[in-house]
């Protein structure tokens, strides 16, 4: 029998080896399948592991989208051009082909960057509550770097050894020039009551930022923000003048107790800090804080130091929730609530300037928006006070730019919520990092004490 040949271009391939081999593609092809969501599966497993796995309808909507964007480049070929590489190296070409069959890997390029410590930690435990409990919808948002979430703020955030950042000294230049040394000859002193220690009170500021300026949302945001790629903000929630038209003054008498502050992570401590001794980490410096407030300014002050965070950090942000509840239904007169933290960045970053002469470690405040860039406002973790913790916040940076400049870093805005939905007037603070030592952690309560006096009583 005369056999039969396919095709010109394989003369010496029979129709049965042919056919023989397209069965063997098609199971080479299934294997491949089967594989991918086999890879694809114990991808998901290990970031689920390491708290990284994004929430399974943040990754439908991912592909909901890159379908739809597929479709309309197939419909619209002619108005679609796409940038290639000319020569692509063997590693990119390799990257490029693993997003084609693995979606996830594109998506993970959107989760946080903020490589500090605490906020790892606090978005850890926004995931874990979020699977628990967003039924309920009573999930506490917890994110840092994420780390409570990133964007690199560490090494970011801190500013030059002059302690002024380039904003203030246009802004010095334009009320005549007057230096910031002079400034800090004509600052008297006020007694702490604590070894002789003393706290700045600035006769005058030391530099004034234009209003008018403030009214640009992109100076304001440069200037005074820094936002992470994981949430979102406009001009609605950072206007200047509404952000400084709300009033913090407190409104009671100190008779009752006016100010709560407390640690959701109680155990962070500093460079020099002893292992066990929350004395000297962040409850200690809290300690400081109160004194500082309660005998030198006359605010009826609360340090709770409950710990939430000893059996398991990931979540003590809803470990602190129901106490945090407890506290402000038995104090109904408690008109401020500070949780004092310590940040986390990298080993070679030192977050310190000089105020009146001290190393003093910086500080920043930090804001959830309860929004994220891939799924925008989260409802189950609705703060009512999100303009309100905001105006705090923003309140606080302005008049440390003014009377301290280089003081504080960049307000930090996140996507989660922090447990900042229990009182209007609610701040969250960092103070320095593990890099600082504990005297620098120490000496910056006097000018942040200085400064809760200022926007809330003066």
């Amino acid at each position: 029998m005369k056999k039969k040949w396919i095709g010109r271009s394989h003369p010496y391939i029979p129709v049965r080896a042919a056919a023989r081999r397209r069965k063997s593609g098609r199971y080479m092809r299934f294997a491949l399948w089967v594989a991918s969501l086999l890879f694809v599966f114990v991808c998901y497993q290990n970031m689920s592991e390491s708290d990284e796995a994004p929430a399974m309808e943040q990754i439908w909507a991912y592909l909901k989208e890159e379908a739809a964007v597929g479709s309309w480049k197939n419909c619209m070929m002619a108005m679609v051009a796409e940038q290639q590489e000319e020569s692509p190296s063997a590693v990119n070409y390799l990257l490029g082909k693993l997003e084609q069959f693995y979606p996830v890997c594109g998506f993970s390029e959107t989760l946080p960057e903020y490589d500090t410590q605490v906020e790892s930690d606090l978005e850890a435990g926004l995931l874990a509550e979020n699977a628990k409990g967003q039924g309920a919808g009573k999930a506490e948002g917890e994110g840092k770097t994420g780390q409570e979430g990133t964007g690199t703020q560490g090494a970011e955030g801190a500013k030059g050894q002059d302690g002024e950042t380039p904003q203030e000294k246009e802004a010095a230049q334009e009320e005549g020039g007057g230096s910031q040394g002079k400034e800090k000859e004509k600052k008297s002193k006020k007694g702490q009551g604590d070894g002789g220690q003393e706290a700045a009170a600035p006769a005058g500021k030391a530099v004034e930022v234009s209003r008018e300026k403030l009214n640009d949302f992109d100076y304001l945001v440069q200037n005074f923000y820094q936002v992470d790629r994981t949430t979102t903000v406009d001009g609605s929630q950072l206007n200047a003048e509404a952000l400084l038209g709300k009033d913090m003054k407190l409104q009671q008498g100190n008779e009752n107790v006016q100010i709560l502050i407390y640690h959701t992570h109680s155990q962070e401590g500093y460079q020099n800090s002893v292992p066990g001794d929350t004395s000297t980490g962040v409850v200690g410096v809290a300690e400081y804080l109160t004194k500082l407030l309660r005998e030198n300014y006359g605010f009826n002050v609360m340090h709770h130091t409950g710990e939430y965070d000893v059996e398991d950090r990931d979540n003590a942000y809803s470990y602190a929730g129901p106490a945090l509840e407890q506290i402000l239904a038995e104090n109904p007169s408690i008109e401020v609530v500070i949780d004092l933290h310590r940040d986390g960045v990298a080993d070679t970053t030192h977050l310190v300037t000089e105020v009146n002469g001290k190393p003093t470690a910086q500080i920043m405040f930090f804001n959830g928006l309860s929004r994220t860039t891939a799924n925008g406002d989260i409802p189950y973790l609705a703060n009512p006070y999100l303009a309100e913790n905001l105006a705090f916040s923003f309140q606080m940076k302005l008049a440390a730019e003014e009377y301290y400049p280089g003081f504080t870093r960049p307000n930090y805005l996140k996507g989660y919520r922090y447990n900042l939905h229990y009182c209007p007037k609610s701040l969250l603070v960092e103070v320095g990092a593990q890099t600082n030592t504990l005297e620098e952690a120490m000496n910056a309560m006097e000018p942040l004490a200085e400064l809760l006096h200022k926007v809330l009583a003066q």
